[in-house]
């Protein structure tokens, strides 16, 4: 079973210099949700695992988050760094972590540690590589299985290495690693993009930051927000409104109910969500990743969606909730039905009714081809005929209107 995440289970350590100024504070840059252990759970020893992340705001002083939040022990972290990414594997600028002015941490299971502050001038929309030395035997329990981003995987400690060595292997997920934020003026906010694998970025290019949030920071960037507000993606590939994810779909992490306080809650600078999911909750039912009993309504996911509503507006969020995208002859045995295409357009029109929240996002209609409405447009078809293509998350993007983010 997958455990609940909680603000009460986050550990932090923090020191009384963590901000450099009183004018600012932390925002993330970036964010990823992770789920449970994948079927092909890979373990490292004696290994570095050097991350690489996109960010989406400037800041000149920078803290790491690391998580262990599905752990079954406590994670031993020997050496962690952070430095600005040149090409591939090689970095410039690095810095050295610390965790309360120590350069190696344990953190308990279900726990989340944040680093000290380091200087390191770090642009808006650069990447940034993060480096992990794991000294003992070290399960990927809690990872970000589908990253569309390559990171490296090098033998023993490496963490300071400007080049990493031949024999490093890549891979595309982003185990242990879950934020990083940056100090910035307090007039800074971030947005939540929260969802599914439609948010994460499946179908997208990898390694092309061509995920639909990309391309609303592309957007941003080209207006008078430009570097004023960070984009988060909270999306996690096969999450449900209502369900965990159980058996195959471990790595689908806790339903959008369990996991709103950590990945929205818990994000520096939060003051926007975008929502979109509940595709998965329609089509999911009866594949051979769930069973025919987590089967439920349009009722249901409504009121899954109205309680996300109801606690982002206690904590003063604003939340604009996208329409659900076709997946009409989607390739996933069993994922459509007629039927259940009445169920989108059930949940969908109770979504552009606007009723309770802050504004509609009518990705739908973006991206659906007009001769067929149920099917994506071919050319934004990823091929699965339920995902996107590069030019059909830039399409949701474009589908949103910007004056939904107050300038301040």
């Amino acid at each position: 079973m997958i455990r609940t995440r909680c603000l009460t289970a986050v550990l932090l350590t923090f020191v009384s210099r963590a901000l450099p100024a009183a004018e600012l504070h932390w925002v993330a840059t970036w964010e990823t949700s992770p789920g449970g252990p994948a079927a092909n759970l890979r373990s490292y020893n004696n290994q570095t695992l050097r991350e690489i992340i996109h960010t989406t705001v400037s800041g000149n002083s920078v803290r790491v988050r690391l998580s262990n939040v599905y752990g079954t022990k406590p994670l031993a972290i020997g050496a962690a760094h952070v430095a600005l990414r040149r090409t591939g594997s090689s970095v410039a600028s690095d810095r050295a972590l610390t965790f309360g002015g120590q350069p190696a941490v344990s953190i308990p299971t279900g726990a989340l540690v944040v680093s000290d502050a380091v200087k390191l001038d770090a642009p808006a929309q650069s990447d940034l590589a993060i480096s992990i030395f794991l000294p003992a035997d070290t399960p990927a329990e809690t990872v970000h299985r589908a990253a569309f981003q390559t990171s490296y995987i090098a033998a023993g400690d490496v963490t300071a290495a400007a080049e990493l060595p031949s024999t490093t292997e890549t891979m595309t997920s982003w185990p242990f690693l879950v934020g990083v934020d940056v100090a910035r003026p307090a007039k800074t906010d971030a947005i939540v993009a929260f969802g599914d694998s439609i948010t994460d970025g499946s179908g997208s290019t990898r390694d092309a930051n061509h995920r639909w949030p990309d391309a609303l920071v592309d957007r941003l960037y080209a207006t008078k927000r430009r570097d004023s507000i960070a984009v988060l993606n909270a999306g996690i590939g096969g999450n449900r409104v209502l369900h965990n994810g159980a058996g195959p779909l471990t790595y689908s992490g806790p339903s959008l109910l369990t996991r709103f306080n950590h990945d929205v809650l818990a994000e520096p600078g939060v003051k926007y969500v975008i929502l979109m999911e509940g595709i998965n909750d329609i089509g999911v039912p009866g594949t051979t990743v769930a069973p025919a009993s987590d089967e439920v309504t349009p009722a249901d996911i409504i009121a899954g969606l109205r309680q996300i509503v109801e606690r982002a507006h206690e904590q003063d969020l604003r939340v604009f909730i996208g329409t659900l995208t076709p997946f009409e002859v989607s390739t996933i045995p069993g994922y459509y039905t007629p039927e259940r295409e009445t169920r989108r357009q059930e949940v969908n029109k109770w979504i552009r009714a606007g009723q309770g929240f802050d504004g509609v996002i009518d990705f739908d209609k973006a991206v659906a081809d007009p001769e067929h409405p149920a099917r994506i447009l071919p050319r934004y078809d990823s091929g699965d005929h339920l995902h996107l293509s590069d030019a059909g998350y830039q399409a949701m993007a474009g589908a949103i209107d910007l004056s939904l983010f107050r300038v301040k």
